[in-house]
C-alpha cells in the first residue's frame, strides 16, 4: 500500500511540473489570422468593417447568439465608435475602433472584462488584376505571466480560427451578392 502511495504522490509531482513546463514555455502573446479573397474593390467592402453596426451583419457571434444584446456608443462609424454586447452565450465586452485608414485597415481595442483585453485588426489590400481585395482578419492578446491565459492562448487559433473564417465567409458573400 506504501509503494502504491508513493507512486501515485510521485505521478502528481510529475504532472504539476509537467504542466508548470508547459505553462513557462507556453507563449505570452498570441496571434490569429485568417484570410480571404472578396471580389470586391477595397472601397466597396471598408464600410462594412469601419461600422460596428453594419458589422454585425457578417459576425459569426450575431449568429451564434441571436438574443445577444448589443448597444452602440460614439459615431456611427470609424475611430471611437463603440460596440457593447451582452450575452448567456458569449459573455459580454465591447469593441471600440481605435485606428481607420479608408479602404486600408480597421483597428479595434476589444475589452473582455474579467477575461482580458486584446487587439484585432481587419486589412484590405487590392488583389490580383485590380477588382479583388485580399481581407485579413487578425487578433492579438498578450497573457504575460498569467498561466491560465498561456494555457488558453496554446488553444487560441483553433478556438478563434474557424470563428474568423465563418466571419469572412458571411462578409465575402454579403459584399459579393451587394456589389
Amino acid at each position: 500500500m506504501k509503494i502504491l502511495l508513493r507512486i501515485l504522490l510521485a505521478l502528481i509531482v510529475l504532472l504539476a511540473i509537467g504542466v508548470a513546463l508547459l505553462l513557462t514555455v507556453a507563449p505570452r502573446e498570441v496571434h490569429v489570422e485568417r484570410s480571404t479573397t472578396i471580389a470586391a474593390t477595397p472601397e466597396q467592402i471598408f464600410p462594412y468593417v469601419n461600422n460596428l453596426k453594419k458589422s454585425n451583419e457578417w459576425s459569426p457571434w450575431a449568429e451564434k447568439d441571436p438574443d445577444m444584446e448589443v448597444t452602440y456608443e460614439g459615431p456611427e462609424a470609424g475611430v471611437g465608435a463603440i460596440s457593447k454586447w451582452k450575452s448567456e452565450e458569449m459573455g459580454e465586452g465591447s469593441q471600440t475602433i481605435v485606428e481607420s485608414e479608408p479602404n486600408e485597415k480597421v483597428a479595434t481595442d476589444l475589452d473582455f472584462g474579467s477575461m482580458g483585453t486584446a487587439q484585432a485588426a481587419i486589412l484590405l489590400e487590392p488583389a490580383g488584376g485590380g477588382g479583388s481585395t485580399e481581407v485579413t482578419w487578425e487578433f492579438d492578446t498578450d497573457y504575460g505571466y498569467n498561466p491560465i491565459g498561456r494555457f488558453f492562448g496554446l488553444l487560441m487559433d483553433s478556438m478563434l480560427g474557424g470563428d474568423y473564417e465563418k466571419g469572412l465567409a458571411n462578409l465575402k458573400k454579403l459584399v459579393e451578392e451587394g456589389a
